[in-house]
């Protein structure tokens, strides 16, 4: 990213998100308190993104932008990830770790390195003085994100009302969004990402465009790790044995949304290479007929 000025610059918001991460690990350790996980992860972007842009101080349009779309989307996460968990108690990821001191400070160094990973593209943009005029890939990395920030603020929403309405309770959800993809919450995630790095692409120049790394790291932890295998592992424990599930999941496109009709069409080799039906998602999935 070429100059010193920018390597203090990187280093100042690894610092920043590392010491943010840092407190909330020690409120969570002493005082056995969970529920700041999600809004502390969401909140470090919008620190980051103003923290970047008032810094530098250019204000250039692209990084006004791009710093309100961030903000824009943190503060909606944030807030509502923070009442739900209000609402629904204690978030089970911390089950184990609650009494290991090790595997909780891991999973908060992990959240500093997603945090600073995915926030590059808008970091790196906020931090550079090149200011070239709007482009066609300004406004495409623009639409991106707004139909991924409202697919994902749809989905959550709709996933919630389902969850609260008692006539549902232990049930999975089906409606909406969710009768098209198996996470359609984390499809607008990853397409809203990857609209904020096709929206700073313009200003990018030799090793910067390894900003990329952004998106593809938000891509490969929501498709591999901490995303979709978990939730498919739970979902498939819980209802695995229940048919109408079962052809749910055998029919709903696990990310990119589908009609039903569609995605039951296709053959299996196009399923796992375009659309992320990845085998391993149904390996804990009982065999049909077992108890």
């Amino acid at each position: 990213m070429g100059t010193v000025l920018d390597s203090h610059f990187l280093a100042l918001t690894a610092i920043v998100t590392a010491g943010y991460q840092l407190l909330f690990f020690v409120i969570t350790a002493l005082l056995k308190f969970d529920k700041v996980t999600d809004f502390a992860g969401s909140t470090n972007f919008i620190i980051l993104a103003v923290l970047t842009l008032v810094l530098k101080g250019t204000w250039h349009f692209r990084q006004v932008v791009l710093s309100f779309l961030v903000v824009t989307w943190g503060l909606r996460l944030g807030l509502f990830l923070l009442l739900r968990i209000l609402q629904w108690g204690e978030d089970r990821r911390f089950d184990e770790m609650r009494s290991n001191l090790g595997k909780l400070a891991v999973f908060w160094i992990f959240q500093a390195v997603w945090v600073w990973t995915v926030s590059l593209p808008v970091t790196v943009v906020n931090g550079i003085d090149r200011d070239p005029s709007v482009q066609a890939a300004d406004i495409i990395g623009w639409i991106m994100w707004s139909v991924g920030v409202s697919v994902e603020a749809t989905a959550d929403q709709q996933k919630l009302t389902f969850k609260n309405a008692p006539e549902n309770r232990g049930k999975w959800c089906n409606v909406g969004l969710w009768n098209i993809s198996r996470h359609p919450n984390y499809f607008g995630e990853i397409l809203l990402w990857w609209g904020i790095f096709v929206a700073a692409s313009p200003v990018l120049e030799g090793s910067e465009w390894l900003v990329i790394l952004g998106p593809i790291f938000l891509t490969l932890l929501l498709l591999f790790l901490s995303g979709i295998p978990l939730l498919e592992k739970s979902a498939d424990k819980k209802f695995g044995n229940v048919a109408a599930y079962r052809v749910y999941k055998r029919t709903t496109s696990p990310l990119i949304p589908l009609p039903p009709a569609v995605y039951r069409s296709l053959p299996s080799w196009f399923k796992s290479v375009f659309l992320f039906e990845f085998p391993f998602y149904s390996r804990d999935l009982p065999e049909e007929g077992s108890t």
